[in-house]
């Protein structure tokens, strides 16, 4: 099907964003997986290029407003070449609009034109004991005596991107729950990354997404200016569950991308493995799973374009986002398999790009909130 997402502006920034893949990322991409972190001079790059800041007012350095049809462009590009843009995509289009939308003018002005020009910003929600259910948090922050700072202390566990970070955005109990809210008392502390007691656990090993560094942290004693409060004191569990809606669309966006490269991999393989003197390509089976496979990726596709417009306009809703992910990532999960399949043993060798996409698209079920989640978040919206 034809989209009509996208400009003729559209066509020209994918040009330069699929020059910048094969010159500045695609030579390097197996060294960057074998060390498990992507350098931080590629954000200064990709700062250069105009990519790390969307939405950034121009009096702080930058473009302005900016649909987010261009992150996903960035999205499809990074997928049809099997490789990753590293902390770009959680940096602009999941923390940045925490920023964005509730820094005061003094916090914008300290930190916007840094993230512009490549600094990289994380979130911290996820603990040992805490996974989807935030209202576990137990990470705390005691304001000080004298008021002019928090003291942070606690741990986390699976956060993302940590390692170049600069910011990280600290989800923590600024006063404790209650029987009839145990999603009160959260804030939101934006902490430098260099502050004393900040510190790196492990940087743990996942099966994919080798590139995006996953690491433990830990906070003791660290001193947090009141000044980086992010929003109102006890209100962060509402401020996270709204920019939730973004961050499930963008797990779409990329589930209907990598979808969307596996079968063009698949159609590449199997039109060149010859099999009992044929083509792969030639036999029946193989053209009826490429058949299935884009049938169910167009649909995919026709509903991650409507919540793109839907999410422009400010109207993508919690459960057309959980609609969105689930969706998305149980095809990206079935269509990447079948087409490993397709591709024999070679399919799991990693020298092909379809292991990679196998391995990297598995986790898309788990964060941003499971599917599990998920379907409670819509059956809630049944009214169930």
């Amino acid at each position: 099907m034809k989209r009509t997402i996208f400009t003729e502006e559209h066509k020209a920034f994918r040009a330069m964003i699929r020059d910048f893949v094969a010159k500045e990322i695609t030579p390097h991409f197996e060294q960057w997986e074998r060390d498990g972190l992507v350098p931080r001079e590629l954000y200064r790059k990709l700062g250069a290029l105009g990519v790390m800041g969307f939405d950034v007012p121009e009096e702080y350095g930058g473009p302005g407003r900016t649909s987010f049809t261009y992150q996903v462009v960035l999205a499809e590009e990074a997928s049809r070449a099997a490789v990753s843009f590293g902390a770009q995509s959680l940096s602009t289009g999941i923390v940045l609009p925490y920023l964005l939308r509730l820094g005061n003018e003094e916090q914008k002005r300290r930190w916007l034109p840094g993230i512009v020009e490549g600094d990289v910003a994380c979130i911290a929600m996820t603990e040992p004991g805490t996974g989807s259910d935030l209202a576990g948090i137990r990470s705390r922050a005691e304001l000080s005596e004298d008021g002019t700072h928090y003291v942070l202390n606690g741990a986390k566990t699976f956060i993302s991107c940590a390692r170049n970070a600069r910011y990280c955005v600290v989800v923590a109990r600024t006063s404790p729950a209650t029987e009839e809210n145990r999603r009160g008392g959260l804030s939101l502390l934006v902490v430098e990354t260099d502050s004393e007691g900040f510190a790196y656990g492990r940087k743990l090993d996942k099966i994919g997404m080798r590139t995006s560094d996953t690491s433990e942290l830990s906070f003791t004693d660290v001193h947090v200016p009141v000044e980086n409060l992010l929003g109102e004191e006890g209100k962060g569990f509402t401020y996270l569950g709204h920019n939730l809606v973004r961050e499930r669309l963008i797990i779409g966006v990329t589930a209907a991308a990598t979808a969307t490269a596996a079968i063009e991999y698949a159609k590449e393989y199997t039109q060149q493995r010859q099999v009992f003197g044929k083509p792969v390509a030639s036999f029946q089976n193989t053209k009826f799973v490429l058949a299935e496979c884009a049938t169910e990726v167009e649909a995919l596709q026709a509903t991650v374009d409507k919540g793109i417009e839907l999410e422009d306009r400010g109207e993508l809703s919690p459960a057309d986002a959980a609609k969105i992910k689930l969706f998305g990532t149980d095809v990206a999960g079935r269509v990447i398999d079948k087409c490993l399949q397709l591709h024999g043993g070679y399919g799991y060798m990693l020298e092909y790009p379809i292991a990679r996409l196998y391995a990297d698209t598995r986790v898309s079920r788990i964060y941003g909130g499971t599917n599990e989640v998920m379907k409670g978040i819509i059956a809630k919206d049944l009214g169930l």
